[in-house]
């Protein structure tokens, strides 16, 4: 029995099967999974070359000198080829740290940040009093809902147009100021008032969202906790504090980061608003758009440039933002 239990011990620790390598283990992975693999072949695919390609070819151009004059192009029957050289970090320096860094980057960073986080308190502060609203038993509530959802289903373009026809010196908003008496900003022309617009604008075409996330989220908050905060004597404000907003919590979380990384990149509302008139007004993301295709020569390396920090600024912010959100949640837990 002794030797058996020997035999048995000596075979499994000398004479065990090496592991298979990666390799290996790979194209056991392969074989075996083969249908799934085919399946997000595709997205991959896809994926490949509308995200990875462009963003490894933008990254690419920040290191070089290019723009439209030096670029590859054909004029008719002739061909020119590219000129331009590799430069290294150059263009990082001279957007961060060069002698026009505050007119050109950190201006535009500092209206972005500041843009951002207006609009998206105004999201969400008006698209929770709207849920909270509609989550009540009104007559004529879903007649409600969809009137305040239609600025998100119109189509951006034709909201923000409408909105520039109103903004305009002639438009029926001064129109309104004037028959009551009241200065007349020049929402299209002053730089403080073409950013009180901008702010306007993306407020009224954010909102929907915000209302419409926030509201799935109460629904989904049990009534029975309302029934026992209100036995033990909790007044309407305890009650949204203690009950509404952390049953909201999950859903304010993700709303809050999504809206940042739209309003962020929020290119639309500001250039179709504005067009290339309005350079104080611009965030990084019009801001670079301007310096790729909105002067000569187009600064094609420098756009990049912008792109690939902006990209850089976002996964900060959400790294930081989850790791915030995961911390305040072990501390509830304990």
């Amino acid at each position: 029995m002794t030797v058996a239990i020997d035999r048995g011990i000596g075979k499994s620790r000398g004479d065990r099967a090496p592991r298979p390598g990666p390799g290996r283990r790979l194209q056991h992975a392969l074989h075996r999974h083969w249908y799934a693999y085919a399946m997000i072949a595709p997205v991959v695919i896809v994926l490949g070359v509308l995200v990875l390609y462009p963003l490894a070819y933008g990254f690419y151009l920040t290191l070089t000198d290019a723009n439209s004059l030096n670029s590859a192009r054909t004029i008719g029957v002739h061909h020119i080829d590219a000129t331009y050289q590799f430069i290294g970090l150059d263009n990082y320096q001279d957007v961060l740290f060069g002698p026009t860094a505050y007119d050109r980057f950190w201006s535009h960073f500092l209206w972005t940040v500041v843009w951002t986080a207006v609009c998206v308190t105004l999201h969400y502060t008006i698209g929770l009093g709207l849920a909270l609203l509609l989550n009540q038993k009104l007559r004529g509530r879903t007649l409600y809902r969809v009137i305040l959802v239609l600025p998100w289903a119109v189509p951006t373009f034709v909201t923000v147009f409408g909105w520039r026809f109103m903004l305009a010196d002639g438009g029926i908003l001064n129109t309104a100021l004037d028959a009551l008496h009241l200065p007349t900003p020049l929402w299209l022309e002053d730089t403080f008032w073409q950013r009180v617009a901008a702010i306007l604008v993306n407020t009224w075409c954010g909102v929907p969202f915000m209302m419409l996330s926030l509201l799935g989220g109460l629904q989904a908050i049990d009534g029975s906790l309302y029934e026992a905060a209100e036995m033990d004597g909790a007044n309407a404000w305890q009650r949204f504090r203690h009950v509404t907003l952390p049953g909201l919590r999950s859903v304010s979380s993700t709303v809050v980061l999504l809206g940042v990384i739209w309003t962020f990149n929020q290119f639309a509302i500001i250039f179709l608003l504005f067009g290339n008139t309005a350079p104080d007004a611009s965030i990084l993301v019009t801001w670079a758009y301007y310096l790729g295709f909105g002067q000569q020569p187009r600064d094609f390396a420098q756009s990049a440039t912008y792109g690939i920090l902006l990209l850089a600024i976002l996964i900060v912010f959400t790294s930081f933002y989850r790791r915030w959100l995961n911390r305040n949640d072990q501390q509830l837990a304990i």
